[in-house]
């Protein structure tokens, strides 16, 4: 896998996560096959509809991310208004709701695995996009501002949001709404457990972390120890995930081909979408990157979390979350190059110069 010209390398865990996801995948279709008691297990180990190892698992992934946040310094980028309002309209307006048009547009016979299309388009990127943008040249600050805004505005609207786009807005348009047992509660404990959890853990380690030993010490020898178990984290989960999930991908692969296509045409329009909206909104290209990618990337831990914690592990809700970084990682790496490739010709104007970058 080539590194976009003029910038800084991913490390080789990085440059080779969609081999990881891959091979995840293929191992726990491997164990759900041939050990069949591993599935049994995780299902046993459960706190209501969450498999313990399955939450840890979603945890340790998430907390390297935010521990990685730049929350002092983001605020420097708070005052360019047309870049925030730009990117909460892309985020939780255009996105969520194009995701239920393609949802139902692809899935209207499959309700399961539209409410999880449906849930990963609520749960915006507040992770990997930082990774994306960086390599497109993308406006690092700024980004780091709106993954904070992303993380607390899904803290505080993620169930409202679910609720509205799986009950209220299918019954507006005389659409069938989610099972009875739906809850929007459930998916409000989700988001608090899952991300509020992780979120506090990231912001203290960074205030902490930059107090007593100062932003190079944390940044050059702390985040990069941490930083992998995020990679560890998510091949743990998506291998358990799929020891659970294996007989349903086994047997029903149109299914997740049924998947796959909504979330290949989500990425591309929302980060083409995006991309006009900054051209046109007179922003530069740094921050017009940032925000298509922000627009265009999802959170599919926090989507695999929210359908779990819901719906459980084995849920068809659950399948349709954790196809989504199958498609996101591959996906997202080529929106890089398209976005390098259109500097020159939408900006020609831009700086030519490169930044230097450290990847921690």
């Amino acid at each position: 896998m080539m590194t976009p010209p003029g910038n800084a390398r991913l490390s080789m865990l990085d440059r080779l996560l969609p081999v990881w996801i891959l091979a995840a995948m293929g191992a726990g279709l491997v164990l759900a096959v041939f050990v069949p008691a591993v599935g049994s297990a995780l299902h046993a180990f459960s706190i209501g509809s969450v498999s313990v190892p399955i939450a840890l698992g979603l945890l340790v992934m998430m907390y390297p991310v935010l521990a990685k946040v730049r929350y002092s310094d983001a605020r420097t980028v708070a005052g360019d208004r047309q870049l925030l309002i730009s990117s909460l309209v892309m985020n939780w307006f255009v996105g969520p709701a194009l995701m239920f048009a393609l949802a139902w547009v692809f899935l209207p016979d499959l309700p399961e695995y539209r409410t999880g299309l449906i849930i990963v388009g609520l749960a915006r990127c507040i992770a990997m996009v930082l990774i994306w943008n960086d390599l497109a040249c993308g406006d690092r600050e700024a980004a780091a501002f709106l993954v904070a805004v992303n993380s607390i505005f899904q803290v505080v609207a993620f169930g409202a949001l679910g609720w509205f786009y799986l009950q209220i807005l299918p019954g507006w348009l005389g659409l069938p709404t989610t099972s009875a047992d739906f809850s929007f509660w459930a998916i409000t404990l989700s988001v608090l457990v899952f991300l509020g959890i992780p979120l506090l853990a990231g912001y203290f380690s960074r205030r902490l972390g930059e107090a007593r030993r100062g932003r190079t010490w944390y940044e050059t020898r702390f985040l990069p120890k941490v930083g992998p178990f995020a990679l560890y984290g998510l091949l743990a989960t998506i291998v358990m995930l799929f020891a659970l999930q294996g007989e349903q991908i086994i047997d029903r692969p149109l299914d997740v081909a049924r998947i796959a296509l909504p979330l290949l045409i989500y990425f591309v329009a929302t980060f083409l979408i995006g991309f006009a909206v900054g051209k046109l909104s007179g922003l530069t290209y740094e921050r017009t990157t940032t925000l298509a990618f922000t627009a265009a990337g999802n959170n599919f831990e926090l989507a695999i979390a929210v359908a779990i914690g819901t719906f459980g592990a084995t849920s068809g809700q659950a399948l349709a979350g954790i196809v989504g970084p199958l498609i996101e990682v591959p996906a997202l790496l080529a929106l890089v190059y398209l976005a390098l490739w259109l500097r020159p010709r939408v900006f020609p104007s831009s700086t030519s110069h490169e930044r230097t970058r450290t990847h921690v």
